[in-house]
């Protein structure tokens, strides 16, 4: 007699999530002809039509939902399965999986994924540069560095600092004559994809739309087009004042910014490849508190004061 397997379960939940055979093909890396003749063969096997087709796709039958759900709860398990064993391994080695934005992974990470590459040579370090968080139960990433007011409760780890936000114009712009005050001159702001910060709030609030030139979700971009004279921009301290062709000319939040968080998820934390990250990036970031609140240098690893 022949049994629905765990793939014939992936299969279903594929098609059903992206509503056509091209995408589950696409998704679960086979071939539209192959995802076709599995899902005959499943609903064959069973005696029931688990899809109904329409002009908009794909759509689960009863039976097709009641699959679908089971298939997320198995996938759930196996995910939880995976995460706790990773977290038994007893040496720093394999794979670790890391996730940041691009402002923190070109102006502070770089020279710490060097040195711990140094310290610990048997661990390959996979780096997920993106602004949208990721989800660390699934395992998108073993450990996220990140700045956030509010991270997520299921997540364990070390609160490293403040990193403070200045509002800054082009040294050309400044040395011209330049006037706060004056309401002709435009702002770069934060599209919705840049999130996680009181600033994006408070530029929403603070700045009229139409004096809105261009928004971004990329304070590294952000600089440069500062620099090319774009509008008035907002950085963390930590990037803007690395700019020579830069002035910042107040913190519009009273000195307030975002939190910078190195984050895991419990299951993992004991595991010896991301116990000897954290521990060795703690101690790094630790060293640039002050660096991060725009009052030192980033590169000199000093904890000035702190």
């Amino acid at each position: 007699m022949n049994r629905i397997s765990w793939d014939d379960f992936r299969l279903v939940r594929g098609i059903a999530e992206s509503g056509s055979l091209v995408g589950a093909a696409s998704a679960l890396n086979l071939n539209h002809s192959t995802v076709f003749r599995r899902l005959g063969a499943l609903e064959a096997m069973i005696g029931a039509k688990l899809f109904e087709r329409s002009r908009n796709g794909y759509s689960a039958t009863a039976a097709g939902q009641e699959m679908v759900a089971l298939a997320e709860r198995m996938g759930r398990d196996v995910m939880d399965f995976e995460r706790r064993i990773a977290g038994r391994d007893e040496k720093p080695s394999g794979l670790l999986r890391l996730t940041t934005n691009d402002a923190l992974f070109s102006y502070v990470l770089a020279p710490i994924l060097a040195s711990f590459r140094k310290a610990f040579p048997e661990i390959q370090l996979d780096v997920l540069v993106t602004g949208q968080p990721l989800n660390l139960s699934r395992r998108d990433a073993d450990i996220a560095i990140r700045s956030t007011y509010a991270p997520p409760e299921t997540l364990v780890g070390r609160r490293i600092g403040s990193s403070v936000w200045g509002r800054y114009v082009s040294r050309q712009l400044y040395e011209s004559g330049f006037d706060l005050a004056d309401e002709s001159h435009d702002y770069i702001g934060f599209n919705e994809h840049f999130g996680g910060v009181d600033v994006f709030d408070w530029i929403e609030k603070e700045i009229p739309p139409q004096r809105i030139a261009m928004r971004c979700n990329t304070t590294v971009g952000i600089a440069q087009c500062i620099a090319q004279g774009v509008g008035i921009g907002f950085l963390p301290r930590f990037i803007g004042d690395q700019h020579p062709e830069l002035v910042c000319t107040d913190e519009p939040m009273g000195g307030r910014g975002a939190v910078l968080w190195l984050l895991t998820h419990p299951d993992l934390r004991h595991a010896a490849r991301v116990r000897a990250f954290m521990d060795h990036a703690g101690t790094e970031l630790s060293k640039r508190r002050a660096a991060l609140s725009g009052n030192g240098n980033i590169h000199d690893g000093h904890d000035e004061g702190i």
